[in-house]
């Protein structure tokens, strides 16, 4: 599985306890002639351990884990973009297919002794700061409540499962489907690249810079990450989701964590340009780049009337009025969504 780890520690550091423990479970099932095959829990997003960029993604894998046998779950909208018309699911198997044998006869670096000190510095740097603004900060559970989607999302039929395990409770109780999704909607996309940035910033001012920009030039499973979080970073608006706290965010605390939220944003996106020396997100991906141009001023006109809907939605008393508003939020979601893309 990889989105309650994600959930619980950030996306940097859950990757790489992966990466590791496939390593570690690969190299027992040698030692005692089990044939392993892994079954990939992964979901559409980025933050459940999603990458659009399916090639690249199972290039990604630690070595001699994959062998030639590869088991991936696809979910929610991501079924019907990839399989959802024959010469799709026709592209998707392809691609697969030979993902699987190039990684079969690819000769891929093994992480060194160095790298993987690099690697524990960030995870555990990039963890601490993301459990202090998710689990420390007690403006957090607020703010989420108020300022995305997360509480109406549990009354819509929009998922194979409750939002949550309880009824109660804070964000351990929530499933990360719905807590990707509430992020997701706003255009914030927080659990993706929360904690990451912090990691990266403080490596970069200290001594070990040159071996982190080498270990991001060298080792293609770190820059496949750091490239995802890039892009997830491409498709973030804090404009839009700042929109949302001004509408639906009473509590001043909660809207002094917003902007503490979106410093950290700006922050994470200065030291991910850096290290990837690059003057803007995804300058290499021109059909992201133009994608996003086409696309945004459509999902921004879903998200505003979002925000409206969701305020509407809570101060309502009126019964009939209220079921009108919920098919709008429904509507709402599921535009933002194909907007997004890898949202499941």
């Amino acid at each position: 599985g990889y989105s309650d780890s994600a959930k619980d520690a950030g996306r940097l550091a859950a990757s790489w306890a992966q990466y590791e423990t496939q390593e570690a479970l690969a190299s027992v099932a040698k030692k005692h002639n089990v044939n392993l095959v892994f079954f990939h829990g992964k979901g559409g997003t980025v933050g459940r351990g999603g990458n659009p960029a399916t090639f690249k993604a199972i290039l990604s894998h630690a070595p001699d884990t994959i062998n030639g046998k590869f088991r991936v779950t696809e979910q929610g909208e991501m079924i019907f973009q990839n399989f959802g018309h024959p010469n799709r699911a026709e592209r998707s198997l392809d691609i697969y297919t030979a993902a699987v044998c190039a990684e079969k006869h690819t000769e891929r670096p093994k992480p060194t002794d160095e790298w993987r000190e690099m690697m524990k510095k960030l995870s555990d740097i990039s963890c601490d700061a993301y459990r202090k603004v998710v689990r420390e900060d007690e403006r957090f559970v607020p703010y989420f409540r108020s300022a995305t989607p997360e509480l109406e999302l549990s009354e819509l039929n929009i998922g194979s499962r409750p939002a949550k395990r309880k009824a109660s409770g804070g964000v351990e109780s929530l499933r990360a489907i719905p807590w990707i999704f509430a992020w997701t909607q706003t255009r914030l996309n927080l659990p993706t690249w929360l904690g990451v940035g912090e990691a990266i910033s403080e490596v970069l001012k200290s001594e070990d810079s040159d071996k982190l920009r080498s270990m991001y030039e060298e080792w293609g499973s770190f820059r496949t990450t750091i490239d995802l979080v890039e892009m997830v970073l491409a498709k973030s608006e804090p404009s839009i989701a700042r929109h949302y706290e001004n509408v639906l965010v009473k509590d001043e605390m909660a809207k002094e964590l917003g902007s503490d939220i979106r410093r950290i944003h700006h922050d994470t996106e200065s030291a991910i340009l850096d290290l990837a020396n690059h003057t803007d997100f995804c300058e290499t991906n021109e059909l992201l780049r133009r994608v996003l141009r086409v696309r945004n001023p459509y999902v921004d006109c879903l998200n505003v009337m979002q925000a409206e809907i969701l305020k509407r939605l809570r101060e309502c008393d009126d019964e009939k009025e209220e079921a009108i508003l919920k098919d709008a939020l429904l509507v709402s979601i599921t535009g933002i969504a194909n907007g997004m893309g890898n949202t499941g």
